[in-house]
């Protein structure tokens, strides 16, 4: 038998036990009846997707995820979104990731902008480009609050924060520091100015964007394909640049999908469509649903429980449909990472994934859930992808 692959991540979906649900996880708490039939048909154990040492970023954990050895390819995230967004870097490019963020009192209130409108957070990125942007700076919008500035011939040791990491804290010590930080803290004190003359002139004083955050840098990023290092051939599907460029890096085709917004809601029918479409000619499709991730970096609980059951029955539900119609399916379910609420961002410890299909061993597990795959063999990113897609 040929097989088929599909992985369904739900982003940050792992996460530690929740006084308020009884001591138990979200995972566990949520009603997903199709997660669990998955488990029952297969089996349940641990991944690691972030090596030692390394940020639990989902950068990190999705290219870990799909095969690939972070210690080995990784060289920053913004790179992989600039594959995404079309953005040719040359060798003397840096690129960062630039977040559209609201900062009040030198506090980090929302790296997000609140889910700015993706209309309104083009307009700002453009303006800034008009005022700030050089022959060795230059600002590109991208959705909602994601975006990149790419600098030429940026010094190389620079540190940088991930917004989403400083939820509520005070912005100051986590400012860019070593080489290059100077030129970096400009950027975004000139934005502030720009930003709030923006809103001032404008019909967007809705908008909640104060100020741009730069993090995430990194240089040009080849990767050897899939089908190069697997004979693997197929689709990544996901709302957000990050995954998507992955996507491209892999040599898989990146679908774009309308209404497909990385929060709850999304057009979850139509990445189902796009996944079916992509399994009819191809061999594996990668869907990332990101809902579980945002809700946790907000630290809200029951919109997290919300966005896990709506990955449960709207993605893997329907792709359990799809198995059923064709047996030569192996199915995949995982987080990238674990993104407690209680936290508001990433940690790094093995998350549980399940999987089912022709060729995959069954053990006796009839939930997925945190526990129920503790003490199980801990796998790495790439062992879990070459143990999924053996013949």
């Amino acid at each position: 038998m040929s097989y088929k692959y599909a992985i369904l991540v739900g982003d940050g979906m792992a996460d530690f036990p929740v006084s308020e649900l009884g001591n138990i996880t979200p995972l566990a708490y949520a009603k997903t009846p199709n997660m669990d039939t998955v488990a029952i048909n297969g089996h349940t154990g641990l991944v690691c997707t972030v090596p030692a040492g390394m940020h639990p970023g989902s950068d990190v954990a999705n290219l870990s995820l799909l095969g690939y050895d972070p210690q080995r390819y990784y060289s920053g995230r913004a790179p992989i979104e600039a594959a995404s967004m079309g953005i040719s870097l040359s060798e003397k490019d840096t690129a960062f990731r630039c977040n559209l963020v609201t900062i009040e009192n030198h506090r980090m209130i929302d790296y997000s902008a609140g889910h700015i409108d993706t209309e309104i957070a083009n307009q700002i990125i453009n303006q800034l480009q008009k005022e700030l942007g050089t022959d060795r700076i230059r600002f590109y919008p991208g959705v909602s609050y994601r975006h990149l500035v790419v600098i030429s011939d940026f010094p190389q040791d620079l540190k940088s924060t991930p917004p989403h990491d400083i939820t509520d804290c005070e912005i100051t010590p986590h400012l860019p520091s070593g080489d290059g930080a100077d030129i970096i803290t400009s950027l975004m004190e000139k934005a502030h100015s720009i930003i709030s003359n923006f809103k001032n002139n404008q019909r967007s004083s809705k908008t909640r964007a104060t100020d741009i955050w730069l993090w995430g840098q990194g240089n040009f990023l080849k990767l050897p394909t899939l089908q190069e290092l697997f004979s693997l051939n197929g689709s990544v599907i996901s709302a957000v640049d990050l995954v998507k460029g992955l996507g491209v890096l892999a040599g898989l085709e990146v679908p774009s999908i309308e209404g497909a917004t990385g929060y709850l809601g999304t057009n979850y029918a139509g990445k189902t469509e796009a996944a079916f479409k992509a399994l009819e000619t191809q061999d594996l499709v990668y869907l990332h649903v990101e809902a579980p991730d945002e809700t946790s970096h907000e630290g809200a609980l029951q919109k997290k429980i919300q966005a896990i059951e709506e990955f449960d029955s709207y993605v893997v539900g329907e792709m359990l449909k799809y198995q059923k119609e064709h047996p030569e399916l192996r199915i995949l379910v995982t987080p990238d990472h674990a993104t407690p609420v209680s936290l508001k961002t990433h940690s790094s410890e093995p998350v549980p994934y399940v999987c089912s299909g022709p060729g995959i061993n069954k053990d006796s597990s009839t939930s997925y859930s945190e526990k129920a795959a503790e003490k199980k063999t801990v796998l790495t990113g790439p062992q879990l992808f070459r143990y999924f897609i053996q013949k």
